[in-house]
């Protein structure tokens, strides 16, 4: 088995040094001081009081790994379209794309019947470019729960969990995302194979939809926000417009919404992924995380306002901040 990790930074390089120790072949796709560290001296990863280095496969020229049949994607979701050109060696004609990226992403309505199956979302995908560049046949949705860190070139740290959600679009167990999941529990992660994978996806949305964008504004920590009464409020109010909409499509939510605010709490004085981009003057996961919502929304004909707002004030904040 043949699997290329396409952007091996903290959650790829937690990922490539786990899959080092299986029988997998594994490619690591990174570039910078990180790449040349982990050519040099091997991939090393932390986790609590273990440290080990790996030696892996890791260049900066997809040509040089050529056919996968596994590409998982540990990009942001904003940043695939530019790469789109440099991923088609990657691909035969049983390559499978695995999305190990948060919120909505490009084949969402791939697999799915009813009146929306096959739509394109201009946010999650503009132009349909990421549809027509790599095919939604190849995908294969996964979301990611492991939080990790770069410590320094070639180093990542692993702070906590280890289950990577996988799921068919259309809600198959197929032999390729069956495989998948072996491959990774061996690996020692936990990888379960889910039949409605929209309804993780959804789950971890709430919280990256709402929290994320308010962090920006707010620069508070997910702690502040969900313990500060009138904050609390707002998240209460994105939360119940985004699970209207996924309602609207079919989408099954586990938790209730307090709930789900309270386990985001329970992280502590976490910044979020996005408060932490706008801090490193990074680009931020706007379209797939908030935006792609609000474009659901209108949709299937649930109103998202407070989203809108929300997404228009940080668009602002982020324009600021570059101008």
């Amino acid at each position: 088995m043949k699997i290329c990790i396409y952007g091996a930074g903290a959650i790829g390089g937690y990922l490539g040094a786990l899959l080092s120790g299986t029988d997998a072949e594994v490619t690591l796709i990174a570039r910078g001081p990180h790449l040349k560290a982990m050519q040099q001296d091997g991939l090393t990863l932390l986790s609590g009081d273990e440290r080990r280095t790996v030696r892996v496969r890791a260049t900066d020229d997809p040509r040089e790994a050529g056919s996968q049949d596994y590409v998982i994607l540990a990009l942001k979701a904003h940043s695939v379209a530019p790469i789109l050109d440099q991923l088609q060696p990657l691909l035969g004609p049983g390559t499978a794309v695995v999305t190990a990226q948060n919120g909505i992403l490009w084949w969402y309505f791939h697999g799915l019947e009813g009146p929306w199956a096959g739509r394109r979302l201009e946010s999650a995908d503009p132009g349909g470019r990421i549809w027509q560049g790599l095919g939604p046949e190849r995908a294969i949705g996964c979301v990611v729960y492991p939080s990790c860190e770069i410590v320094s070139p070639g180093v990542v740290r692993h702070l906590e969990g280890t289950r990577f959600m996988l799921g068919e679009p259309d809600g198959s167990k197929s032999d390729r995302v069956t495989a998948l999941g072996e491959v990774l529990t061996a690996a020692g992660l936990k990888a379960p194979v889910r039949r409605r994978i929209r309804d993780d996806i959804w789950f971890k949305l709430l919280g990256n939809a709402t929290f994320n964008p308010v962090s920006v504004l707010t620069r508070a920590t997910l702690e502040q926000m969900g313990t500060d009464p009138g904050v609390r409020d707002v998240i209460r109010t994105l939360m119940a417009e985004a699970v209207a909409v996924a309602t609207q499509l079919d989408v099954r939510f586990a938790m209730d919404i307090d709930k789900r605010i309270d386990a985001a709490v329970e992280v502590g004085a976490h910044k979020t992924s996005m408060l932490q981009d706008f801090e490193q003057g990074r680009a931020l996961e706007l379209d797939a995380l908030v935006a792609a919502v609000v474009e659901m929304g209108q949709l299937v004909g649930v109103p998202t306002p407070t989203l809108a707002q929300v997404l228009a004030l940080v668009r602002l904040a982020d324009r600021a901040r570059t101008a």
